[in-house]
C-alpha cells in the first residue's frame, strides 16, 4: 500500500494528487522547479516540494520518476504528449514501474482496480502522479481526485 503521494506540483493532475494528500492528511511531497515555478505561476507553500536546481520542468519530471517506487501517468485521451510523455521514458530510462491510466479506455470503475492491483503488484510506497494538465484536458483535476480518493482512501 501507499505510504506517501508525490508529484511534480502543476496545474491537472498533478496538483490533483496532493490536494487529495492534504485532503486525508497523508504524506506528500516531490520535486518541482527551481523558485516553485508552476504553470499558474508560483507554486502554494501548502505543497510539500522540493526545488530542483533547474527552473525547467523536465528536471523535476525526471528526479520524481527517478526518485519514488513507481509512477501512474493520467490522461483523459488515449494518446499521451509533452511532460506526461516524458514522464513515460524517463520510467523506462530509470527502470521503474510506470503506468498510463487514460479515461477513454475504461469503463466507470476500471482505473481504480488498474491503479490498485499496480501498487499491490509493484510494491509501491511512493507513488508518484503525473499527468495532464487543466488547460491540456479540462477535467482531468476532478477524475485523478475520485481515482486517487476511490482506489486509496474508500472505507
Amino acid at each position: 500500500m501507499i505510504t506517501k503521494i508525490v508529484s511534480g506540483g502543476q496545474t491537472g493532475a498533478d496538483i490533483a494528487a496532493l490536494d487529495v494528500a492534504l485532503q486525508h492528511g497523508f504524506p506528500h511531497g516531490g520535486w518541482c522547479p527551481n523558485g516553485r515555478k508552476c504553470y499558474e505561476g508560483l507554486l502554494p507553500a501548502q505543497y510539500q516540494l522540493v526545488e530542483t536546481p533547474s527552473a525547467g520542468y523536465l528536471q523535476r519530471t525526471e528526479w520524481n520518476v527517478r526518485d519514488h517506487d513507481g509512477t501512474v501517468v493520467f490522461t483523459l485521451a488515449e494518446e499521451v504528449a509533452g511532460d506526461s510523455l516524458a514522464t513515460l521514458r524517463f520510467a523506462t530510462k530509470h527502470g521503474k514501474p510506470c503506468i498510463h491510466i487514460a479515461r477513454e479506455a475504461f469503463s466507470v470503475d476500471g482505473p481504480v482496480v488498474v491503479l490498485a492491483r499496480f501498487v499491490k503488484a509493484n510494491c509501491i510506497g511512493s507513488l508518484n502522479v503525473a499527468g495532464s494538465s487543466v488547460a491540456r484536458e479540462p477535467g482531468i483535476y476532478e477524475w485523478v481526485s475520485r481515482i486517487l480518493n476511490d482506489a486509496f482512501f474508500a472505507r
